[in-house]
């Protein structure tokens, strides 16, 4: 804060607005392989990635036909909490699921 003086030497106290920046987003992809399959791979979308049976479909079809596909953007920390999970997950059910991050 800053002090300015006025002709009747009254303080003045101005403040400077600060914001404070969003954190950048990474998205989550998930690979194809030739194990998973495709019904694990829906129920992993929608218990971690909270996908619509729908969606998870959809997203489930992407990473079968174009090899990877995008389960979500999230700030750091809870994307790599998202891929440690998927990881978890999937080496409990004897999967090599994998999963990455991707700077959005």
């Amino acid at each position: 804060m800053s002090q300015k003086k006025t002709s009747s030497d009254v303080h003045i106290e101005e403040r400077k607005a600060t914001r404070t920046a969003p954190p950048p987003l990474f998205r989550v992809l998930m690979h194809n392989d030739d194990y998973t399959t495709m019904e694990f791979v829906v129920e992993v979308l929608q218990g971690v990635f909270h996908k619509s049976a729908a969606e998870a479909h959809r997203i489930m079809l992407n990473i079968h036909n174009e090899g990877t596909g995008q389960c979500g953007t999230f700030p750091h920390e809870i994307a790599e909490t998202k891929v440690a999970r998927v990881h978890q997950v999937a080496r409990q059910a004897g999967f090599p699921l994998r999963c990455s991050l991707e700077e959005a």
